[in-house]
């Protein structure tokens, strides 16, 4: 399997899954130019995509669906309320019916040799879902715009072999800012996201399972940087469980290019 990171963070996200058969997108926040222009520059074809899964209708995780799908007749899957949500967006009617597939959390779609299960989130949207793709004896698993984890989640994550998960905002840097108050409260809350503490908490959970990669993803453009998200995850680990030396290899994804094509 594998996997990139074609744009990440509050401003758009996108991310490319292939296991050499069928290739997918989970997610398409940033323009189609910007994903065709990514995929080519891993070396992937975007006329070789199968579908489209969606985590929830928020722009920066559907704005380039409607002129993507269109152009590569390409099927969307998503919950019930986040396809309403593509649909209300969709204000010049892009997107047909018969190109919309509902997905249910906890059920597996089997796309070919792919199996594609999407688990329930806590995050503002209508029916918000994270993933886990596998294909032949590996696991990839998406886990952004989580407000927080628990055991549920944990399970579903435990055993990836590769995880892009989220690093959203440093906690001060966010209580310091320019947000206003509500909005503040919003992302530290159960319906927001993970802070780069929580993440490195969460991959705490996960390490000795088998992970050997992970992007730290949706990064917050006002209340985060790279350093800042790569250094708090790793100190975090470091003081829970006393690892200076991670057992996996872990980048940040960037927001404006694509990561590099990583093998698992």
């Amino acid at each position: 399997m594998k996997i990139c990171s074609i744009a990440s963070g509050s401003s758009g996200n996108c991310t490319y899954i292939e296991d050499g058969t069928k290739h997918i997108l989970v997610d398409a926040g940033v323009s189609r130019k910007r994903i065709v222009d990514g995929m080519k520059q891993i070396g992937a074809d975007p006329a070789e995509l199968d579908a489209i899964f969606v985590t929830h209708e928020h722009i920066d995780h559907i704005q380039g669906i409607p002129v993507l799908a269109n152009q590569f007749d390409l099927p969307i899957y998503a919950t019930a309320g986040t396809l309403d949500g593509i649909r209300a967006k969709d204000t010049r009617g892009v997107i047909r019916m018969e190109q919309l597939f509902q997905i249910y959390p906890d059920q597996t779609v089997d796309l070919g040799s792919m199996h594609i299960t999407p688990y329930h989130i806590s995050h503002d949207a209508a029916d918000p879902v994270g993933y886990r793709i596998e294909s032949g004896g590996c696991k990839a698993g998406i886990a952004t715009d989580l407000g927080y984890y628990d055991e549920y989640i944990v399970q579903y994550l435990e055993g990836c072999d590769v995880l892009l998960l989220e690093a959203n905002h440093d906690i001060s840097m966010l209580e310091a800012g320019p947000y206003p108050y509500r909005l503040k409260c919003r992302i530290l809350g159960e319906r927001g996201h993970l802070s780069n503490e929580d993440s490195g908490r969460l991959l705490c959970q996960l390490m000795e399972k088998g992970l050997r990669h992970v992007f730290l993803a949706h990064l917050s453009k006002e209340n985060n940087y790279p350093e800042l998200a790569y250094q708090a995850v790793k100190c975090q680990i470091w003081e829970e469980l006393g690892k200076e030396i991670l057992p996996f290899e872990m980048e940040v994804a960037d927001r404006d290019q694509p990561s590099r094509l990583v093998t698992v």
